[in-house]
């Protein structure tokens, strides 16, 4: 078997008609602390509570960049093409370069939710992975009553392969504040064959193509 040399993914960028997908910048930094702020983001998501400036500095400065530079995977800041606006975060991660295999995971900012672009960055960070890079598996894990984060999963041609029972801590907001609950994770995997026809039901239900990545 060939031995696969690169372990680290390019540092690029991809665009949508509708969005640019890219590195993280100081720029993005106080959109970022919103965006991590918002309940639904703190519900299904380990990120700190509040999440600080300091926290989005962290991330925009040292961890995300991090991410890419040591192989683990890599990390796209979701901006709007007309507005430069940030609207979400996909994030490759636990990348398995012998298996050619990675975990996806994305979160949008509130003030952009309803727009499919959840969806748009998914679909066309799977294209460039599988055609550009030549993996061979995505995986998304989702949380047993995320429906909104699940939905994205089905809509880029997911297929769900089981359940891993109790196998997460979400958090729910009560009376007294934040507090921990256990769930389940459902366990989604996309395979480059999953993608066939896949860009063409989208096109037809009106959300932009996926092509231009440099």
């Amino acid at each position: 078997m060939e031995l696969r040399m690169t372990t680290t993914f390019p540092d690029i960028s991809i665009s949508t008609e509708r969005l640019v997908l890219r590195a993280f910048e100081d720029a993005d930094i106080p959109a970022h602390t919103e965006m991590m702020n918002d309940e639904m983001v703190t519900a299904w998501t380990s990120v700190p509570h509040p999440y600080t400036r300091q926290d989005a500095e962290d991330w925009v400065r040292r961890i995300a960049p991090a991410e890419r530079a040591e192989g683990r995977g890599i990390v796209f800041a979701v901006t709007e093409f007309l507005t430069q606006r940030l609207v979400g975060i996909v994030h490759l991660q636990n990348t398995d370069w012998r298996v050619l295999a990675a975990e996806a995971a994305y979160v949008t900012a509130p003030w952009a939710r309803g727009e499919g672009y959840a969806t748009e960055s998914m679909l066309a960070v799977a294209q460039w992975l599988f055609r550009d890079q030549k993996f061979e598996r995505l995986e998304i894990r989702t949380t047993a009553d995320n429906t909104a984060s699940q939905q994205v999963a089905q809509k880029i041609g997911c297929i769900s392969e089981g359940v891993l029972r109790n196998a997460w801590i979400a958090r729910t907001l009560t009376e007294s504040g934040w507090a921990d609950i256990r769930t389940d994770l459902i366990i989604w995997s996309l395979l480059p064959e999953d993608l066939d026809g896949v860009a063409d039901q989208m096109a037809d239900a009106g959300y932009s193509t996926f092509a231009d990545w440099n």
